[in-house]
């Protein structure tokens, strides 16, 4: 895709991520309201994935600052699920 292209495209933005897995492959939810796409992915795809944000995240503070941002799953909220993932899970 190139970048007018992206400029271009319809945006939602995304309220909760999910993630489940099997053996072979990750299943990844991205929810704006009712709305959510669901994709697929390869281990090695989501890998992939992780190092990709990774270097753009580092882009990014590089220009505009450190992002503070806890991960904290045990937050609930009305868009994720029931039961969080505990800290032994």
């Amino acid at each position: 895709m190139k970048p007018e292209d992206l400029k271009k495209a319809p945006k939602l933005f995304c309220e909760s991520i999910n993630v489940g897995y099997t053996p072979e492959y990750f299943v990844m939810a991205l929810s704006s309201g009712a709305q959510a796409n669901i994709y697929s992915l390869t281990p090695q795809h989501l890998k992939r994935l992780r190092e990709y944000l990774s270097h753009q995240i580092t882009q990014y503070e590089k220009e505009h600052g450190e992002i503070k941002a806890d991960w904290n799953p045990n937050v609930v909220s009305p868009v994720q699920r029931l039961s969080p993932p505990s800290e032994l899970s």
